[in-house]
C-alpha cells in the first residue's frame, strides 16, 4: 500500500510540475455523505447518512475548458442493517477530469481507489470482513464562485467486490453520493 501511495503522490506532483505553465488551483472540500452498499443479498440493508468526508483537492488547468482535479479524501460510508450501523473508513483517491459547461459549472468523471482504514460495527472493529482496497468511477457536476468557494454533487460507483468474509460467496459494492463545499486557497 505504500508503494501504491509513493506512486501516486509522484504521479499526481509530477504532473503538476509538467504542467506548471498552466494554472493550479489548491484547495480543501468538506461534505456529506449518503452511503449504501448494493449486490448480492442486500435487499435489507438501508443506507447511511455521515457528515464527514473530508480532504484536499488541486486542480490542474490543461487548457480553456478541460481541468484534471486529484483529491486525497478521508471518507466515511456504509450501511444499516436493523439500526444497527457499519461504518466503513476509507481513504480515497479519485482523479477527476472536468469539463466546463460555462466558466463556473463544470461536470467530472474519473476513477477513484479507496484504501480501508477500518470497520466498525456499532464500535466493535469488523475490518476483518473487509478487503482492503476499494475500486470505483465517479460522476459528477461543480459550481465555482470568482472567490474560490465551490460546490458539488457526486456519486462514486463501487466496481469492487469489498466482501472478504470467510465463506460468504455475496459480491457487495460501495455507492455513494456526496455534497460538498470546498475552497481553492490558491
Amino acid at each position: 500500500m505504500k508503494k501504491l501511495l509513493l506512486i501516486t503522490a509522484i504521479t499526481i506532483f509530477g504532473f503538476a510540475n509538467v504542467n506548471a505553465q498552466n494554472d493550479i488551483k489548491l484547495g480543501a472540500k468538506v461534505g456529506l455523505n449518503f452511503a449504501n452498499i448494493y449486490g448480492d443479498n442486500t435487499g435489507n440493508i438501508d443506507p447511511i447518512t455521515s457528515i464527514i468526508n473530508f480532504g484536499i483537492v488541486g486542480e490542474i488547468s490543461l487548457s480553456e475548458k478541460f481541468s484534471f482535479q486529484p483529491e486525497l479524501m478521508y471518507s466515511v460510508q456504509g450501511y444499516s442493517v436493523s439500526d444497527d450501523v457499519v461504518a466503513l473508513n476509507y481513504f480515497n483517491i479519485p482523479l477527476m477530469g472536468k469539463y466546463y459547461l460555462s466558466k463556473k459549472l463544470s461536470v467530472e468523471a474519473g476513477p477513484q481507489i479507496g484504501f480501508l482504514l477500518s470497520a466498525k460495527d456499532d464500535g466493535r472493529s469488523v475490518t476483518d470482513n473487509f478487503k482492503t482496497l476499494d475500486f470505483g468511477v465517479n460522476v459528477g457536476v461543480g459550481y465555482e464562485l470568482n472567490n474560490g468557494l465551490n460546490f458539488g454533487v457526486r456519486y462514486n460507483l463501487g466496481l469492487s467486490n469489498i466482501n472478504d468474509v470467510s465463506g460468504s460467496s455475496n459480491k457487495i459494492r460501495n455507492g455513494v453520493a456526496q455534497i460538498s463545499v470546498g475552497y481553492f486557497f490558491f
